[in-house]
């Protein structure tokens, strides 16, 4: 789902991609986090301004995993919020792997 802004001189419109590729991003910035790889593990939905994430991660082994999971929900939401002027209602994490 794409993110349509009203501007003063037009519309700012974000593909559900560029979304992906945002919260992605933002969930790699977190030590000891990434985007599962493979089949689609990583959900953006957007209505009426407001978002909602899913996401699947691998872990490092080692981390404090509900921590790891708090920062990404952190910077996913910082993303969001700033880059789209979204608001971002949830971040769900399933960390599904241990590397």
């Amino acid at each position: 789902m794409s993110v349509v802004i009203d501007a003063e001189r037009g519309t700012v419109t974000i593909p559900a991609g560029t979304l992906a590729s945002l919260v992605t991003a933002a969930v790699e910035r977190v030590d000891g986090a990434r985007v599962r790889r493979g089949r689609r593990h990583l959900d953006v939905e957007v209505e009426d301004g407001h978002a909602r994430v899913a996401v699947e991660l691998v872990a490092r082994y080692g981390s404090i995993l509900p921590e790891v999971a708090r920062a990404v929900q952190e910077q996913v939401t910082d993303a969001l919020t700033t880059m789209c002027g979204v608001v971002v209602d949830a971040v769900d994490i399933e960390v599904e792997e241990v590397e």
